[in-house]
């Protein structure tokens, strides 16, 4: 006969499961699941698309015309390839949800290994991101400003970017990624439009009288570097993996219709739309503007004024919906660790006091800090390369196990060396990047 003691120890344990659901009914990813497939494609789009766009002219001129092309259309084979295997390894364990990185992290690698593994990667690119968005959120700003009153008087950036900031003191207090559908659907909107009017602005300029193609730098070392850099801008351009799996969480799934099915359906729309983005973007600004591109295309482009001020308030609403996609995983892993580790109390309190802390904090980097170029090729290499290129192959060979030099062996294994060359190679060169850019700074100027 079963005893008190066996009676209390299930309703101990009942009591715990009860708060757990209570609590995963709370966090930002796992408090919603009825998203459709379409919010899969411009969440995606949302995630991809971002201000790497608009730097891919320049690295086209710092990698030439036939590596710049082949790492373009390698990078949106690769990363479409990595994305395929982290939507299929999102519920390959029966009955359960891989809905972070992390966790799925810890199921390849080991409980304590996989958080040590992937959080400080996935971290440091999605701080890293909203810094870099701060900073093109604040530029933007600033240029639709000097080109609708280039009469006023000249406003620093810092209070551009503080601007920008603004709005995301009020939006981060949305509480999970189904409620900023909207926002991230006018985000993927304004990215296809800006990106439009990026190439056909520059089309309608037409090729430079005194266009060059070769590579800018005067020494061997220098154009290394910037090749090196390049590469990293490329790798920042596609970082959507990192919230790919907690996009996917907000996907409802039963054993007869898994999330796999409407998400992978999402990021085949998402990747048509990167590729419609992207290459037009790209090859038309290096070809109109050779080595002289600036790093970022709307910089460029000075006329006609209107369509470029219309195409930096696009920039602006795009990274406004950006930041929130890739904060949104940093405010569940600060709320899990303050509810579940600390013990705090769910409450809109906790949430309005860490969430303006995290705004406030990416404000104040971006606004020391606001070196567009050099810091999307820094963080593209050192971050995004790994989640984005190999990690998710790693994982792959770890828990599926495929044969010894089957192809799916093979595939994984050479998508691992490049993303590992990537993740050596262009931190180098972002970091000489900003050492130039900072000789010449001054803070809060």
């Amino acid at each position: 006969m079963p005893t008190d003691q066996d009676y209390g120890r299930q309703t101990s344990i009942e009591e715990k499961l009860a708060r757990q659901r209570e609590i995963d009914e709370w966090l930002p990813i796992t408090s919603a699941r009825n998203a459709k497939w379409w919010y899969s494609a411009f969440h995606n789009v949302t995630a991809m698309v971002g201000a790497g766009v608009l730097g891919l002219p320049y690295a086209m001129a710092e990698l030439g015309w036939g590596p710049g092309v082949a790492i373009l259309v390698l990078s949106w084979i690769i990363t479409l390839y990595t994305l395929w295997q982290m939507v299929e390894m999102h519920e390959m364990v029966p009955g359960r949800r891989f809905d972070r990185y992390h966790e799925l992290g810890q199921y390849a690698f080991g409980e304590k290994l996989g958080l040590y593994i992937v959080v400080p990667q996935q971290l440091i690119v999605e701080v890293g991101v909203c810094i870099v968005y701060m900073v093109t959120g604040g530029t933007s700003l600033k240029k639709f400003h000097d080109t609708v009153c280039s009469s006023c008087k000249s406003i620093k950036l810092t209070y551009f970017i503080m601007i920008f900031a603004s709005a995301h003191f009020v939006l981060s207090h949305l509480p999970n990624f189904n409620s900023i559908s909207g926002v991230s659907l006018a985000a993927a909107v304004m990215s296809l439009s800006y990106s439009t009017i990026a190439w056909a602005a520059s089309v309608h300029k037409g090729v430079q009288p005194d266009v060059q193609y070769g590579y800018k730098a005067k020494s061997t070392a220098g154009t290394v570097f910037n090749f090196f850099s390049a590469l990293g801008d490329v790798a920042f351009a596609y970082a959507g993996h990192n919230v790919v799996l907690e996009i996917q969480a907000t996907i409802p799934s039963t054993p007869e219709k898994p999330s796999k099915v409407p998400m992978w359906r999402g990021v085949v729309v998402a990747y048509i739309i990167v590729a419609l983005c992207y290459f037009p973007v790209a090859l038309i600004g290096y070809w109109m503007f050779g080595n002289a591109v600036k790093d970022n295309i709307l910089l460029s482009l000075e006329k006609p004024a209107w369509l470029i001020a219309m195409a930096n308030m696009f920039v602006v609403i795009h990274v406004i919906g950006s930041y929130q996609i890739y904060a949104m995983p940093v405010f569940d892993m600060m709320e899990t660790l303050l509810v579940k580790k600390l013990h705090f109390k769910p409450s809109r309190m906790l949430r309005f006091v860490t969430r303006n802390i995290y705004v406030a904090l990416t404000m104040f980097i971006g606004i020391t800090f606001p070196f567009f170029g050099g810091l999307l090729s820094f963080f593209g290499g050192f971050a995004f390369a790994p989640t984005t290129y190999f990690l998710p192959c790693i994982m792959w060979l770890a828990i599926y196990k495929p044969k010894r030099f089957s192809l799916s062996w093979w595939t994984n294994w050479m998508c691992i060396i490049a993303g590992l060359f990537l993740m050596v190679l262009s931190p180098i060169g972002g970091l000489r990047q900003i050492i130039i850019q900072a000789k010449t700074y001054k803070f809060y100027s």
